[in-house]
């Protein structure tokens, strides 16, 4: 069984793993969202691209009855990938 902080902590280790691989949230969630926009003809923004695949992880654990540690993960960390997108100017501005 893996506790609150076990989730979080996996969470954090899979946001690094990608953000090796692929890109940074910022760069890679704004490629997502420039995407998604020339697909579906409305602007998208990085932000949303989040909250989209957050979805995609609840729609997941209500298929599963929330029995997918996985997904749980996954949920964590796209949250945190967002507040770090929605916050990433907040240093400089402050």
């Amino acid at each position: 069984m893996m506790n609150r902080a076990d989730v979080l902590q996996a969470a954090k280790e899979a946001v690094e793993n990608r953000g090796n691989a692929y890109a940074p949230p910022e760069s890679n969630f704004a490629r997502i969202a420039d995407l998604w926009s020339a697909i579906l003809g409305v602007p998208v923004e990085p932000w949303e691209v989040a909250l989209c695949q957050a979805a995609v992880k609840i729609a997941r654990l209500a298929e599963t009855e929330g029995r997918h540690l996985d997904s749980w993960i996954d949920l964590a960390g796209y949250a945190a990938c967002g507040a770090e997108v929605t916050t990433e100017d907040d240093d400089a501005t402050s």
